[in-house]
């Protein structure tokens, strides 16, 4: 009986440790997706940012021809 019971004994241990890091590990994941979900991406950058990107006037068979050479 004494095999038995340290066998249960143990198994609650580990499912218990489970269960804990189980529930550190969700709360830890939902605290940094509640942290970055209000982080603005695509914000204007404030400051003295340089914009480095233009849009240039294309014309389609151009942008087409680099498609399919760069698999753009």
């Amino acid at each position: 009986m004494t095999k038995w019971y340290q066998l249960c004994k143990e198994f609650l241990k580990v499912f218990l440790i489970f269960i804990v890091s189980t529930f550190f590990f969700y709360f830890g994941l939902r605290m940094m997706h509640e942290e970055y979900e209000n982080f603005h991406r695509y914000d204007e950058p404030e400051g003295n940012a340089v914009k480095v990107f233009e849009l240039e006037e294309d014309n389609w068979v151009d942008r087409l021809s680099i498609f399919f050479r760069l698999g753009e």
